[in-house]
């Protein structure tokens, strides 16, 4: 059969929140029986959209992650609940019902990535539905899929086997497979929010004058293997991604034509400029 499934891709995304603004527009003073009642005006944000700073200035990459609920085939939530309050409907979305729901604030605990929330007024947890009332009725997204002026947000409802392939041919991520809750949500270019860079510069002085080394060779060692290699831009410019935090040691070698060989050690923590290398 054939499931929803929600991919983003975080080169994409600009912190417009336009997603945001559409689920509330969508949500807020409308109950929309038997998948969500009305979400409170303030407070959650069933598509929540942190950023994260990479580097040290002059070199810096910002990325804007969002996340709503998963809807996962093992979700956690749903193991919890009592009374199946919490189901997941054929078509691959978790539903909180919010009539069994009530009182079951333990719902909101239950989820490793912190996308249920509670209301207090009503006493019921809540999260993204997916927009179920709409989709079961025919539309082909939901309204922060249809919001998103930059494409980072897209559904696409197909077989397991067809979403295995799209993963592989696209090099999508689920975030934190740690937990193994086998989310319908997939990441493209999640290593700008999750990874780490080494970055720098090369330059040589000629006549006296400094000038950017365009076409210098650099290579990155760990435990002197090479793990990676570039060439510099031309602004004398290279970068190596998708590296572990707190990853320690690596060295940086850089040739240049009949230049010296230049080598350098940058003890990794979290992304990090190295600077301009002189050769």
């Amino acid at each position: 059969m054939k499931k929803w499934n929600m991919i983003i891709d975080i080169d994409k995304c600009e912190d417009c929140n336009n997603c945001f603004l559409a689920c509330k527009d969508e949500h807020v003073d409308n109950d929309f029986l038997p998948y969500s009642i009305s979400q409170p005006r303030h407070g959650q944000r069933w598509m929540d959209i942190t950023t994260k700073e990479r580097g040290q200035c002059p070199v810096i990459d910002v990325a804007n992650f969002p996340m709503p609920c998963m809807h996962c085939d093992n979700a956690p939530c749903m193991r919890k609940a009592k009374d199946n309050a919490v189901y997941k409907m054929d078509n691959g979305i978790v539903v909180i019902d919010p009539a069994k729901a009530k009182g079951q604030k333990e719902i909101v605990s239950s989820c490793p990535y912190g996308a249920i929330w509670w209301n207090e007024e009503q006493k019921v947890a809540q999260k993204c539905s997916l927009c179920a009332h709409l989709l079961n009725e025919g539309w082909k997204e939901p309204r922060c899929v249809q919001a998103c002026p930059t494409g980072s947000l897209r559904i696409v409802k197909c077989e397991d086997a067809q979403m295995t392939e799209l993963v592989a041919q696209e090099q999508l991520e689920v975030f934190h497979p740690e937990y193994k809750t086998q989310p319908r949500v997939y990441y493209k270019n999640l290593y700008r929010y999750l990874k780490c860079f080494i970055a720098g510069s090369v330059a040589y002085t000629h006549q006296s004058i400094v000038d950017c080394a365009e076409g210098a060779k650099v290579a990155l060692f760990k435990d002197a293997r090479m793990i990676g290699e570039c060439v510099t831009d031309n602004y004398g410019d290279f970068k190596f991604d998708r590296l572990e935090e707190n990853s320690g040691l690596y060295k940086i070698e850089v040739s240049y034509k009949d230049f010296a060989r230049k080598s350098l050690e940058v003890n990794l923590t979290v992304s990090k400029n190295a600077g301009i290398i002189m050769v």
